[in-house]
């Protein structure tokens, strides 16, 4: 801050304090003390960043000020409707005029670039959607996703995030109707019956019990276990079992070990990750990753070995991210030859929430 605008500042602080000095009579307003020290005639030269001669000239909006202003209006626009459309889907299913809170729908969209060993980078659109309705009841939801994480192979769903859109798996938009119980205080139950939006349509069942404990010195222990059947594609198994604690300098430490059969391929599909994560401000945060991957058909065997850091941050507000992600990988297919890659990503968020 330079002194003429230091100098403003004290002065801004202690006009109360001079409009109360002196004579009843001889003390002036507020009002008139800003006039008569802060009119762009009594202040330096100094205290603006442009000459004298452009004060008075019309306020001219770049075209970047046109565009943000537009990009901003539309998330408010687009996220009112995607509210708009879960109050709808809630009132509809259970029969009530009001919709319950813990509406979780969204539709994100983005632009990823990747940069790889003899490769140009290239501008790739992303977009992915939720529809997760609580009826009145509580105890179903109406759950519409983009994409089902069943049918994408465990080796890319832990890599999900340096992957373009065109590396990832089309499993087509999925609709489903969940059934919500507890057991316990601990573990969480939900049915889901639903289809895969397709032609033709393929039905599915599937069941998810999750379940977190509290261990002895700071840690956590969770265990998701999912069981799932498609009628065209099989069936199929998830476990996972996660641990983590927090560590000195406010890091988080997670170790997640994840296995899943895909009885199709009558394979077992393994990975085991460390990672940390700290937030390093109130906008970025801070994931690096290192992890492996295995199978079991034809052999048990090792098929990649991975490492990434992504640094995330905030650019406005809560909805607009982006995303450095420098990673390298070792894959089996290319004699575990090392792999580098850079990932750049931008990403737009369009939710709305009702609020209890």
């Amino acid at each position: 801050m330079t002194a003429s605008r230091l100098l403003a500042l004290v002065m801004v602080l202690l006009l109360p304090v001079q409009a109360l000095a002196g004579p009843r009579d001889n003390r002036l307003s507020i009002d008139d003390l800003a006039r008569r020290y802060l009119s762009p005639d009594a202040l330096p030269p100094s205290f603006f960043t442009f000459s004298p001669d452009e004060f008075w000239l019309s306020p001219h909006d770049s075209y970047w000020i046109g565009f943000s202003d537009w990009v901003v209006g539309q998330q408010a626009a687009q996220s009112e409707r995607v509210q708009n459309l879960g109050e709808w889907a809630d009132r509809t299913l259970s029969g009530s005029e009001a919709a319950a809170p813990g509406n979780e729908s969204y539709l994100r969209i983005g632009f990823a670039t990747e940069s790889e060993y003899g490769k140009l980078a290239q501008l790739k659109p992303e977009a992915r959607f939720r529809l997760d309705v609580p009826t009145a009841r509580k105890k179903y939801r109406l759950v519409v996703e983009s994409t089902s994480d069943e049918l994408i192979p465990l080796s890319e769903r832990r890599r999900d995030r340096v992957l373009t859109e065109d590396q990832r798996t089309n499993t087509d938009p999925t609709g489903a109707l969940r059934f919500l119980t507890a057991l316990g205080d601990s573990i969480n139950l939900n049915n889901d019956l639903g289809i895969r939006l397709r032609f033709p349509p393929d039905a599915f069942w599937r069941v998810r019990a999750r379940g977190r404990w509290q261990l002895p010195q700071q840690w956590q222990m969770v265990l998701d276990q999912r069981l799932y059947y498609f009628h065209v594609s099989g069936w199929g198994e998830r476990t996972a079992l996660r641990f983590q604690r927090p560590l000195a300098g406010d890091w988080q430490f997670l170790s997640s070990a994840e296995a899943a059969w895909v009885h199709r391929d009558r394979n077992f599909e393994l990975s085991q990750t460390v990672s940390l994560f700290k937030e390093l401000n109130s906008r970025a945060t801070l994931n690096p990753r290192i992890g492996v991957l295995g199978e079991s058909n034809p052999n048990w065997r090792t098929t990649s070995l991975f490492a990434d850091l992504t640094y995330r941050y905030r650019l406005y507000d809560n909805w607009l991210y982006g995303e450095v992600i420098p990673a390298v990988e070792f894959p089996r297919a290319y004699n575990f030859k090392d792999r580098a890659s850079l990932i750049l990503r931008i990403e737009l968020f369009f939710s709305g929430t009702l609020h209890p």
